[in-house]
């Protein structure tokens, strides 16, 4: 008792916490201080003992005014008034060591005192008062672990629809199959002929390239003739102005000077064909270019929607390894619980070795009692065992039931979505196909005006 000690409340408290948490209708309000204080009544008190064991062990009052005698008793009238004194007794001094209380005698049934009753009473109060705090943290750890084993059951059914999904996605249906196939190849040869055009659109560069320098070489030539004409011009004024020869050499200079401006003509009209000939090859040139940034455009256009099919890949994988850390958190809590299951299991063993030793000690004077009593014990302890379990039974049936319950609404709930998702997925896909022959169909126009261009 010096080492494991409990508070001793006051009258008031005591009586405030029975009235609430033990006794219910017309006994709790008939329960007042004076049933405790100045001089207790047996009555009422072997009454609240009944009612804190009914409570605790589910013994009803009526099983302890029951004999465990056999029927061909004489004068059985004697043990009604005995039965039930001594059977909450019996059932005391079991319970009473669980609240460290070792002296509980008969004279507290048959008459009680004030400060003996006050601190049984607070022995018990305190007892409850911690049976109530581990009942709510049982009913914590076992609600968190069946919303964690619901999540589990959510999450696993999530993934079997995602990784359906998944292979709808990937594995093309055979409907589509030679659909697919046609697409694939017809990508191909877009790449190839836009290949092959970037190839000539190069080629036609070079050209551009080269005839715009021999333009400007010829654009030069014609500049030195020009000035050439002009510089022949000025000396044949001066030659003219100087001259005094003979009109033959006249004659053959000036047919010599016209032959000369014949050439100059010739070279200056080829020149202007050639330029008309490289402004025709410049504006096909443009044309083409013109033609290559639209099938440029179709083909990004063809990147992006590649890319959002990447991206919806990449949300799976996000989901999957979501999926992962949610099982990891779920097995570390199923590891928190075992550990708390195996330290509850830890105490409750050390008390039932502080129990068994000093009951060790009580054996020796109750062993008559228990021997007179033991096929009394035995019929109720059966009693209560068929009580608990049907108990039980209804518990679990009513809790399963309302899982049921609950299941179905997740159930059909998680049915909606996946219907809503597999339907928007078709239209999506649906969407997809239409742009694709679209823009197959497109690309096709365009490559039969190259054709006719070219």
């Amino acid at each position: 008792m010096t080492e494991n000690t409990f508070p001793v409340y006051k009258v008031d408290v005591i009586v405030q916490f029975y009235r609430t948490e033990v006794l219910t209708g017309q006994e709790a309000k008939h329960f007042t201080k004076n049933d405790i204080t100045p001089n207790p009544k047996s009555e009422s008190i072997q009454r609240l003992y009944m009612r804190i064991l009914q409570l605790l062990f589910r013994f009803k009052p009526e099983c302890h005014y029951t004999v465990p005698l056999s029927e061909n008793i004489q004068y059985p009238m004697l043990y009604e008034w005995v039965t039930p004194i001594m059977s909450v007794y019996m059932r005391m001094c079991q319970f009473l060591p669980l609240c460290h209380v070792y002296d509980f005698s008969l004279n507290d049934l048959l008459n009680p005192k004030a400060k003996r009753t006050i601190t049984t009473l607070s022995a018990i109060q305190n007892f409850l008062h911690f049976r109530k705090q581990r009942l709510e943290l049982t009913a914590a750890h076992q609600q968190s672990f069946r919303s964690d084993m619901d999540r589990l059951q959510a999450y696993t059914r999530e993934i079997k629809e995602a990784e359906k999904k998944i292979e709808k996605l990937t594995i093309i249906p055979p409907e589509q199959q030679a659909e697919a196939k046609e697409l694939a190849s017809a990508l191909a040869e877009l790449t190839t002929n836009t290949q092959q055009e970037y190839q000539d659109v190069s080629a036609m560069n070079e050209k551009v390239a080269q005839c715009k320098t021999e333009i400007a070489e010829l654009s030069q030539k014609l500049s030195q003739r020009r000035v050439e004409v002009a510089t022949l011009k000025d000396e044949i004024v001066k030659l003219k102005s100087q001259i005094v020869e003979s009109p033959e050499e006249l004659r053959n200079e000036m047919e010599r000077m016209k032959e000369n401006v014949k050439n100059i003509k010739m070279s200056k009209d080829l020149a202007d064909e050639r330029l008309v000939e490289l402004q025709m090859l410049v504006q096909c040139a443009g044309q083409v270019e013109a033609e290559i940034q639209v099938l440029l455009k179709q083909l990004q256009d063809l990147q992006n929607s590649m890319c959002q099919t990447n991206q919806q890949k990449e949300k799976v994988q996000d989901l999957a390894a979501m999926n992962e850390a949610l099982q990891k958190e779920l097995r570390s809590s199923s590891t928190e619980e075992g550990q708390l299951k195996r330290a509850l299991a830890m105490k409750f063993d050390k008390e039932s070795k502080h129990q068994i030793r000093r009951q060790k000690k009580k054996e020796v004077k109750d062993q008559q009692v228990k021997n007179i009593y033991g096929q009394y014990d035995k019929i109720h302890e059966k009693r209560e065992e068929v009580v608990k379990i049907i108990e039980e039974t209804n518990r679990e049936t009513k809790q399963f039931k309302e899982k049921m319950q609950k299941l179905r609404e997740k159930c059909n709930q998680r049915s909606q979505k996946a219907q809503e998702i597999y339907e928007h997925l078709l239209n999506t896909l649906e969407q997809y196909n239409k742009r694709i022959e679209s823009i197959v169909l497109e690309t096709n126009a365009d490559i039969s005006k190259m054709k006719l261009h070219f």
